[in-house]
């Protein structure tokens, strides 16, 4: 098995107006943390994933790295097992190091919670 565990330029959301037609698709999942948008996505053979960290939400540069990075690893290690996506990840609520376990698993559920965007 030869699957590969990279974050290329192909799996990102980049332009501000495919972060518009995620979030106007209207399909969320909401957690404690995190809030996950999805829309179908026809034009790449991947799941792409966008993150929005807001300064009111999480204030240091620290934490909003920390949030990054965790929302980055978790999608990295699984986009092999989700479904072709636009995937976009807001942070609602700051945590910590010592909370990044939590975050992980919330993500991975609201990621699979997700799939259900697919039928509409």
């Amino acid at each position: 098995m030869n699957t590969r565990y990279t974050f290329p330029r192909s799996c990102r959301l980049l332009k501000t107006d495919e972060f518009s037609s995620v979030f106007n698709f209207r399909c969320a999942k909401t957690g404690r943390f995190l809030n996950v948008y999805a829309q179908p996505n026809v034009t790449n053979a991947s799941a792409r994933l966008g993150i929005v960290v807001g300064k009111k939400q999480l204030r240091t540069a620290v934490a909003r790295n920390l949030a990054k990075r965790v929302v980055r690893d978790v999608f990295r290690l699984h986009q092999h097992d989700l479904p072709n996506l636009d995937y976009i990840v807001r942070i609602i609520k700051p945590f910590t190091q010592d909370q990044s376990a939590i975050v992980r698993n919330e993500l991975l559920l609201l990621l699979k919670k997700s799939k259900r965007c697919l039928d509409s």
